[in-house]
């Protein structure tokens, strides 16, 4: 198979995906092909039906002579047109791979570089990571415009600010962009109008044992808003309850179907109930702070994920004998007290419940989540 025939078979591979065509299309021609970036690239055109419309998919990018290609095989399934194909296509590649660099960054940002920091005397301020995360869309549209009034009337949050914080929205060359500052935090919110890709929310989805509706929920998503919440030099604290203001709004948006965020995908209700928290003047750290559980070999596990954007690691209990239940409230119990009091454990420390019980915590590589966490012998 040349690699020609390698990217026909991957472009029709990828229309046969359940979340895009879910079956194979009428018809699949190569219409041309172009060099980006030291890549090579073919693009096709292709039918749903017989009597459909041409319409535009690309696949690439290919090293001479290798037939794998690097993971960007794209449509955005709309019409064909032989006079802009290539501008067309190149754009479809532009924005997929400045997709998945943000991703990447996001991810290297909130889990890299905690294996290499040494026990005592690693800066936590490094550790801080961004709140990110997915609202999942049934249908590839959002509705700023009410986005900005929901974000008014809930949190008398103004776009663009009125304190003469910089704003910017763009929707000429693509799907809804808003970038905003609040109070010195900068709000990135994009429109992507195509599922999260390799499945990844499906995937983690299965670890929300609170909502039996997780997994179809990103099973049926098409399109996402993805979220971001920057700032550093910021309290953390006001950052997570910027972001659960964000989520909160847009999770009202009549196609928002979850939030894939720390780790695993929450329902909209759920997450729209805890952010009231903030009206009474209470943290919503079960929008920001999820505590998976499962059992393993030799007992119950559990672990939170959600505290490196504190500057926290993240915590483990691993194969306790003890209920499910009281695994799952002593993490969230230790994770609140760390937000809340600004607490940072080392190695060889106790927690407990009383004076009297004194729970041993070690620091060491995760075993459950990555980098380093901080397991508790319960």
């Amino acid at each position: 198979m040349n690699q020609r025939q390698a990217a026909y078979e991957a472009m029709k591979e990828w229309l046969i995906h359940p979340q895009e065509l879910g079956k194979a299309p009428s018809k699949l021609e190569h219409a041309g092909e172009f060099d980006l970036h030291g890549l090579h690239y073919y693009i096709f055109k292709y039918k749903k039906s017989m009597l459909g419309p041409w319409l535009l998919g690309v696949c690439g990018g290919y090293e001479e002579g290798e037939t794998e290609h690097c993971g960007h095989v794209f449509s955005e399934m709309e019409p064909y047109d032989s006079a802009t194909a290539e501008k067309e296509a190149i754009a479809l590649v532009e924005k997929l791979r400045a997709y998945l660099m943000e991703m990447g960054e996001r991810l290297e940002q909130q889990d890299g570089g905690d294996a290499a920091e040494e026990q005592d005397g690693r800066e936590e301020d490094e550790m801080y990571g961004p709140f990110a995360g997915f609202v999942l869309l049934s249908s590839p549209f959002w509705n700023t415009e009410q986005f900005k009034d929901q974000l008014k009337a809930d949190w008398d949050i103004d776009y663009p600010p009125e304190d003469g914080e910089q704003a910017a929205h763009s929707t000429e060359d693509g799907p809804a962009t808003l970038v905003f500052d609040v109070d010195g935090m900068t709000v990135a919110a994009s429109l992507m109008e195509f599922p999260i890709p390799d499945e990844e929310a499906e995937y983690n989805a299965h670890s929300n044992f609170l909502w039996p509706g997780a997994v179809d929920a990103a099973k049926a998503h098409t399109a996402h808003i993805m979220l971001a919440v920057l700032g550093k030099d910021q309290d953390p604290k006001k950052r997570g309850e910027l972001y659960v203001k964000i989520a909160s709004a847009c999770l009202k948006a009549n196609n928002a179907l979850g939030i894939y965020t720390s780790g695993t995908v929450l329902e909209p209700d759920y997450f729209i109930a805890v952010s009231e928290d903030l009206k009474g003047g209470d943290f919503p750290l079960l929008d920001l702070v999820f505590v998976g559980l499962f059992r393993g070999e030799k007992g119950v596990c559990g672990y939170t994920n959600g505290l490196r954007a504190f500057g926290k690691d993240e915590l483990e209990i691993v194969d306790s004998a003890q209920q499910p239940r009281d695994i799952h409230m002593l993490l969230l119990n230790v994770a609140g007290y760390l937000v809340d009091q600004d607490v940072t454990l080392r190695d060889g420390e106790t927690v407990g419940y009383t004076a009297e019980q004194k729970l041993p915590i070690t620091r060491s590589e995760g075993v459950n989540v990555p980098g380093m966490s901080l397991k508790i012998a319960f």
